[in-house]
């Protein structure tokens, strides 16, 4: 029984103790029933053996472990397999692993302990990722920046409104926040680079004085890190290029690293284990011995165009975040399969929940963070809740 929570930030305590939802470890649900946890996990098994099409969706909040069995579970029924960067950090995460030579990136260690310089592009790490500036980036000393943020430290917010990060960034410097017209980061880069090859930016919508200021404070930085959130991603997916040729100008200068602020805690292990076994990172079809990838496969135009009869969903909730407009006709066609430890807006419609762990609390693994590093993730408390791993392994032997 946990008593007390101690050193978590908020996202982390309610980890702990919001519970309110939690589906009882011994149950199972086969429509909207409650059944032993084997018969939900046999139903399980029955509409994945009777289903032509199955996407297999979710693994950004399982383990490497489960992710790995999840693979296995893809090739065993020429499943679709995607996850969420589908969606949102994959661009960035894709050009990293396959530009590991051209991009440069760095650990959350080494930002913690060289940075002079962080940047925070379409991003709000205060309400997002609320340990980030305490624990890496922006106020920790560090062994090269042991006077900190008030002497060795700049931090530059440039987001589309001003967020409590940019009023952090603001307080110390008004011109450590840019606030860029939504849509306009390509047109905000491409004044920058403007600006390194010499040459006044026709850009208009911030005073030229300040993106010339910006500029000398980038030319400045020993160790610049940009951390790249989804409103950039979302801003300039159709020319991410831009950003490279961003980050090639500023290594001719000085020393920039990227990194992206991936949301789910192993969002990023996911992407790398099935790059690793397939060359692409997400949206995957396998085919007996074929791997297809393409926008097709996503799970955004698979439901949209109902080219699937079944659905295992894994620590996802898509119907709370895709647009409602893609659930609008499911019907009966799509046959729904939930593992997650609590009710979601999903589990609300499925065919069959099954109760999981939560890693991390009641169920050991490892995982991998935002950085590329790979974690141990230790279980604090005994649980009679399955995990992801056993789970998924019990429908592979179905």
């Amino acid at each position: 029984e946990i008593k007390e929570i101690f050193s978590a930030c908020r996202m982390g305590v309610s980890r702990f103790v919001n519970n309110s939802d939690r589906i009882e470890s011994n149950k199972g649900i086969i429509n909207g029933e409650n059944v032993d946890i084997d018969n939900a996990i046999n139903k399980a098994k029955e509409i994945l053996n009777n289903s032509e099409n199955i996407l297999l969706f979710g693994w950004a909040n399982s383990t490497l472990e489960a992710q790995k069995k999840g693979i296995e579970l893809a090739k065993k029924y020429s499943a679709y397999l995607d996850d969420t960067s589908s969606f949102c950090q994959g661009i960035t995460l894709d050009a990293i692993m396959k530009n590991k030579n051209k991009i440069k990136t760095c650990t959350l260690d080494e930002v913690r302990n060289k940075a002079d310089l962080i940047i925070y592009w379409g991003a709000d790490p205060s309400n997002s990722h609320p340990r980030h500036l305490s624990k890496y980036s922006y106020f920790p000393r560090g062994e090269l920046r042991q006077r900190g943020w008030e002497e060795e430290r700049t931090m530059i917010t440039l987001d589309v409104r001003e967020s409590h990060t940019a009023t952090l960034c603001k307080e110390k410097d008004p011109d450590h926040f840019y606030e860029i017209p939504p849509h306009d980061d390509h047109q905000f880069i491409n004044a920058l680079l403007q600006i390194m090859d010499g040459k006044v930016p026709k850009y208009n919508k911030i005073d030229k004085k300040r993106l010339f200021k910006l500029y000398s404070t980038l030319k400045k930085a020993e160790f610049g890190v940009i951390f790249v959130g989804l409103g950039l991603v979302h801003s300039i997916k159709n020319n991410f290029d831009i950003l490279l040729q961003l980050m090639d100008k500023l290594n001719a200068i000085s020393e920039f690293y990227l990194i992206p602020m991936v949301g789910h805690y192993n969002m990023r292990g996911f992407n790398q284990t099935l790059f690793e076994t397939t060359g692409y990172i997400n949206r995957v079809k396998f085919d007996r011995n074929e791997v297809k990838h393409g926008i097709e496969y996503s799970v955004i135009e698979l439901l949209k165009n109902k080219s699937v009869d079944a659905m295992l969903c894994i620590g996802s909730d898509p119907y709370a975040s895709l647009p409602r407009s893609i659930f609008k006709e499911k019907g009966d066609k799509i046959k729904i399969i939930v593992i997650n430890p609590a009710n979601t807006l999903t589990s609300k419609v499925s065919e069959v929940v099954i109760p999981s762990a939560i890693s991390g609390i009641e169920c050991s693994g490892t995982a991998i963070r935002m950085d590329g590093v790979k974690v141990e993730l230790q279980k604090v408390i005994d649980s009679q809740y399955l995990s992801d791993e056993e789970i998924i392994d019990r429908l592979i032997k179905g």
